[in-house]
């Protein structure tokens, strides 16, 4: 029997980094009281908070507070009135100063209703403080959106621009209502579901069934309809998850990158959600024609397609509150050079080596259509019929470059394959 002694593993490392909550929503109520909550079980965590209603005339309000104390109450100028600008020269130079001064204090960041959660982790991947990434101080431990149950449908389903309701950051924000509510739950990794004790339980069950069907991959957190709150119970479940994965892409890049953009529940009683999957491509005309239609009755869609006449393009879709976006996503593999190849991501190198088609390539529409009482096969021949038809098909892509196309001049590539 040996006698030399076992070797022991090396202690795992301990991230000592404060943990950052970033709080989403666009309920303010709502929002508010999960943060009180979450304050009040843990008397170290600091909320920082920004009221942008002055952004257009240059200036912010931060806010920073425990569970009970203000510690901080400052008017910020800004270079230039917008969301980026707010992010960039207040947001992450406060998180990381709070990290430096009070290292045993994680922070709850809260963001304006207009505020997208996923812009902030996009500052975060390119903005540098201090010469350094923001992630060199504090780490993203989870993306939590507060969804008020007695507003979100009403939100979801209305087609007023922010500035319909003077929540937009800056003249030229036309965003919808329905497309920031719709973005605040996709990007979550978390979302409360927030109620009331006279909230209606059909409704309540209704509303997470949506916001099941629009983040799948997002952990629930119902509050329930009982006269009284579990704070400790609700920050279990909510802080220090380890949830936020930095690597996942936003929803319009799922497909790209091999994963779900949403489950296929054609068949449900109310909340439909229709996954629709084509390797052919769409007849630019008829698309455009259909786009009203198919749209018209969804509550939400997302996805990549593709054109037969732009077959270089992927083009990102969504549409939300009555109105649709199109947008590039860049090239298809198979349009561009291999040697291109290793500037994209290795998910989505993958990705297209399982799902190669000798003649398309990774080229594919995969279409997610979300809303109440849908019907399955009305939408899946709607958009067939949009698809090239077998004799179209046989003519070849040099044919296809030269059909009607409505969408010309949309979704220019900067550089060439």
């Amino acid at each position: 029997m040996s006698t030399e002694p076992i070797a022991s593993a090396p202690p795992a490392s301990v991230d000592n980094r404060p943990a950052v909550t970033v709080l989403s929503g666009f309920s303010p109520g709502a929002v508010h009281a999960a943060a009180r909550a979450l304050l009040i079980a843990d008397e170290r965590l600091l909320a920082v908070s920004h009221d942008i209603t002055g952004i257009r005339d240059g200036t912010v309000r931060r806010t920073v507070r425990s569970a009970s104390a203000l510690l901080e109450q400052e008017t910020v100028e800004l270079v230039h009135g917008c969301v980026s600008c707010t992010l960039r020269e207040d947001v992450l130079p406060t998180l990381v100063r709070l990290a430096r001064t009070r290292p045993g204090s994680d922070i709850l960041l809260i963001l304006p209703p207009a505020v997208e959660p996923e812009a902030v982790a996009a500052a975060c991947s390119h903005c540098l403080v201090d010469g350094a990434p923001v992630t060199d101080v504090v780490r993203f431990d989870s993306y939590v959106t507060v969804v008020d149950a007695d507003r979100f449908l009403d939100d979801l389903a209305s087609s007023d621009d922010l500035a319909h309701r003077d929540l937009h950051a800056a003249e030229d924000d036309h965003r919808a209502v329905a497309e920031v509510v719709a973005h605040q739950v996709e990007f979550s990794d978390t979302v409360i579901l927030w109620s009331r004790p006279d909230t209606d339980t059909r409704e309540l069950n209704r509303v997470g069934t949506l916001v099941h069907r629009l983040a799948p991959w997002a952990f629930q957190v119902p509050i329930g309809t009982a006269n009284s709150l579990d704070c400790s119970g609700l920050a279990a479940l909510v802080r220090r998850s380890g949830r936020h994965d930095p690597e996942r892409p936003g929803v319009l890049g799922l497909a790209l990158e091999g994963r779900a953009i949403a489950v296929h529940d054609p068949d449900s009683a109310e909340v439909v959600s229709i996954l629709f999957d084509a390797r052919r491509p769409f007849h630019p005309q008829r698309l455009h024609d259909a786009l009203d239609e198919f749209t018209g009755e969804a509550l939400r869609g997302r996805g990549q397609l593709w054109i037969a006449s732009q077959p270089d393009t992927v083009i990102a879709f969504e549409s939300a509150g009555g109105g649709v976006r199109l947008g590039s996503l860049g090239y298809w593999l198979a349009a561009l050079p291999v040697e291109r190849w290793t500037g994209t991501s290795d998910d989505r190198r993958l990705a297209a080596d399982l799902a190669w088609d000798p003649y398309y390539g990774d080229r594919r529409t995969v279409l997610a259509l979300i809303g109440l009482n849908l019907d399955h096969a009305a939408v899946t021949a709607l958009l067939t019929s949009c698809l090239l038809t077998d004799a179209e098909l046989a003519e070849g892509f040099d044919a296809w470059r030269d059909l009607p196309d409505p969408f010309a001049g949309c979704f220019p590539l900067t550089d060439s394959p």
